[in-house]
């Protein structure tokens, strides 16, 4: 086992991304996670959903993790509240003593991460240890050659070179 997954931090965001996020894993050994849901408190604007609602979709979360990863995995799980979650990750990170956070990445157009905040690129960019991005395997099944909604085409004419066309 590398030491980089000694002690994890998993976040997990739902039942799904737990789901996706324990396959990904799958072919990894690693030490003991510490799977974390973070429930975003809106910082005095009303919330969406209740604080009870939310702790169902963590535990969903949980129990999806622990089908997947079995009962001879070490895993521990919690719940954290706060209004930034890429900062309470951080605070569970340290009070866990973890070797490194291990994420997979959600789907979602770039539009809706650039408004609604991309907490795996706060992940990436704002830690003080290891991040490791596992390859989100829903994205590498679905690639059946049709384009990503996130790429424009070059114009019939036209060959793209480093994504600047050049006729």
């Amino acid at each position: 086992m590398s030491d980089l997954l000694d002690r994890v931090v998993l976040p997990v965001a739902g039942d799904d991304d737990a789901s996706g996020t324990a396959r990904a894993l799958d072919g990894y050994e690693t030490g003991s996670i510490l799977a974390v849901h973070v429930v975003e408190k809106a910082g005095g604007a009303p919330d969406k959903a209740s604080v009870e609602q939310r702790e169902e979709l963590a535990e969903a979360a949980f129990t999806t993790l622990r089908a997947h990863l079995g009962d001879e995995s070490d895993l521990e799980t919690r719940i954290l509240y706060g209004t930034d979650v890429a900062d309470a990750i951080f605070e569970a990170a340290d009070d866990y003593d973890a070797s490194s956070i291990v994420i997979s990445p959600r789907g979602g157009s770039r539009w809706v991460q650039l408004l609604t905040g991309d907490v795996a690129l706060s992940l990436v960019t704002e830690t003080d240890r290891p991040v490791i991005v596992l390859p989100d395997d829903d994205a590498r099944s679905a690639d059946d050659g049709s384009a990503d909604d996130d790429v424009e085409s070059p114009a019939d004419d036209s060959v793209t070179d480093g994504g600047v066309n050049r006729e």
